[in-house]
C-alpha cells in the first residue's frame, strides 16, 4: 500500500501541465485573429491530460483508502476528490463533443445544413461555451492543485517522516 502513496504525487503534474496547456492554447485557438491553426495540438494535449488525469484520480483515491475517516483533513480531501473528480468530467464533455463533432453522422448533417466546418473548435456558434468549459477546467485544477497542496503542506497527509 506504500506504493500507492508515491504513485499519487509522481502521476498528478502531468494532467495539470497537459490541461493547462490545452486550455491555454484553445482560447489562443478561439480568440487570436487570423486564428493558427493549432486543433492537432490541443486534442493531443485534451486527450493525454484526461488520460492523465483518470490515472491520477484512480491512483488518489486508492491511496486515500486507508486514510481515518474522521480525519481532521477530511472536508479538505473530500473537495480536493470532487474538484479531481469535475475535471474529469468537464474535459471529457468536451472531449467527447469534439468526439460526436467529428462523427461521419454530424458532418453529413452539416453537410446539408451547408455548414462546412469539421472540428467543434472552428464552429462559431461553439466558441462561447468552449472557452467556458476551458476556463472552467483551468480554475478546476487549480482549486484541484490547492487542496492537493493543502492535504500536504498544512495536514500531512501521506507524507512520509
Amino acid at each position: 500500500m506504500e506504493l500507492l502513496t508515491h504513485l499519487h504525487p509522481a502521476t498528478v503534474h502531468f494532467p495539470i501541465a497537459l490541461l493547462l496547456l490545452g486550455s491555454l492554447l484553445t482560447c489562443v485557438h478561439l480568440l487570436r485573429r487570423p486564428r493558427l491553426d493549432l486543433k492537432p495540438t490541443i486534442w493531443l494535449l485534451l486527450g493525454l491530460g484526461w488520460g492523465s488525469g483518470a490515472i491520477a484520480v484512480l491512483t488518489g483515491l486508492l491511496a486515500q483508502a486507508n486514510l481515518p475517516p474522521d480525519a481532521p483533513y477530511r472536508t479538505v480531501l473530500n473537495f480536493h476528490i470532487g474538484a479531481g473528480l469535475a475535471v474529469l468530467l468537464v474535459y471529457g464533455f468536451l472531449l467527447y463533443r469534439g468526439w460526436l463533432y467529428r462523427s461521419a453522422r454530424a458532418q453529413k448533417a452539416r453537410q446539408t445544413r451547408g455548414v462546412a466546418t469539421t472540428d467543434l473548435l472552428d464552429d462559431p456558434g461553439a466558441r462561447v461555451w468552449i472557452a467556458g468549459i476551458v476556463l472552467l477546467g483551468a480554475l478546476l485544477l487549480v482549486a484541484t492543485g490547492w487542496y492537493g497542496g493543502q492535504l500536504v503542506y498544512a495536514f500531512g497527509v501521506n507524507v512520509q517522516r
